[in-house]
């Protein structure tokens, strides 16, 4: 049976997709990504970084999809510093892969690295795409994003019903997954959520690939479930608050008052706090003198 650990405790979607013992899974959502038809899932090598599922191939370095560096992440709410975050773990992996590799960065022979593709999957409650490209360049001034020696993208892939479909069917465990996070807020609307997580996961079809998994960890299963939730509701509800005092007493003292109650509340570090509210990067070293705490950046 499959622990449910620390890195896993608040998104369901890592937990299904980064089992170890269900690598055809994980397998299947690359296909389904890459429009590819892969076989054998256990020439995957599945790690998680800070919420962020990993996979390689188990060659030499373990660490690799052929010559790709394939990181997945899921949002529930809409995040534009993806390809900020994404691109923080990715050099934290090519950092691992060098030295695992034993290679030295500061040599005169060039190092060979797999080609990052990074991907959100995204299902929050805001209307969005089907697809988005994020990119790093949108946290610049608008007058230099051309200079920029760095560019970094993520592909942001709504898998909300009805969007996506000829890719979410081709991952079986996908559309179970997406059916089971729309089951919930269907419910939502008229119980608590609790319940509402418990009857989807009572309703769900015998058919399911996932619900003999699911079932066999329900009680950490329903553990993530509530996390991301309250975390949703939670966000929303001072976001709300934050506009109506935004209204009153400005933004910036809005948003400063906000990121305090999210970091009290939640038990979150600033820069995290600033992250869940979508702040952006330049308010962000603005604010973070203020909260006494720097952001990661």
């Amino acid at each position: 049976m499959a622990a449910v650990t620390e890195e896993y405790k608040d998104r369901l979607f890592c937990f299904i997709f980064g089992s170890k013992e269900h690598k055809d899974w994980t397998l299947s959502l690359y296909n389904a990504v890459n429009n590819t038809s892969y076989t054998d899932p256990e020439a995957i090598t599945i790690a998680t970084l800070t919420q962020v599922l990993y996979m390689g191939m188990q060659d030499d370095v373990a660490l690799l999809i052929f010559d790709e560096l394939n990181l997945y992440e899921h949002q529930s709410s809409y995040n534009p510093n993806m390809p900020l975050r994404l691109m923080q773990y990715t050099s934290n992996i090519y950092e691992t892969l060098i030295t695992l590799q034993k290679k030295n960065k500061y040599g005169s022979k060039l190092i060979p690295l797999p080609v990052p593709k990074l991907v959100t999957f995204y299902n929050g409650m805001a209307d969005k795409p089907e697809e988005l490209i994020l990119h790093l360049s949108d946290s610049f001034p608008e007058d230099k994003r051309d200079e920029s020696d760095i560019q970094v993208q993520v592909r942001m892939i709504n898998i909300n019903p009805g969007h996506n479909l000829s890719m979410v069917t081709k991952c079986k465990p996908l559309e179970e997954y997406t059916w089971t996070v729309a089951a919930i807020r269907e419910n939502r609307k008229q119980m608590d959520i609790e319940r509402a997580i418990d009857k989807a996961l009572d309703d769900m079809p015998d058919d399911f690939e996932i619900k003999p998994f699911l079932s066999a960890n329900r009680v950490g299963v329903k553990k993530m479930l509530l996390t991301e939730y309250n975390e949703t509701e939670t966000m929303e509800l001072f976001k709300e608050e934050g506009r109506a005092e935004g209204r009153a007493e400005g933004k910036d003292e809005a948003n400063i008052s906000n990121i305090r109650k999210i970091m009290a509340k939640m038990k979150l570090s600033a820069k995290k706090a600033m992250d869940f509210m979508d702040i952006s990067s330049e308010d962000q070293q603005r604010y973070a003198p203020l909260l006494k705490e720097h952001p990661e950046l």
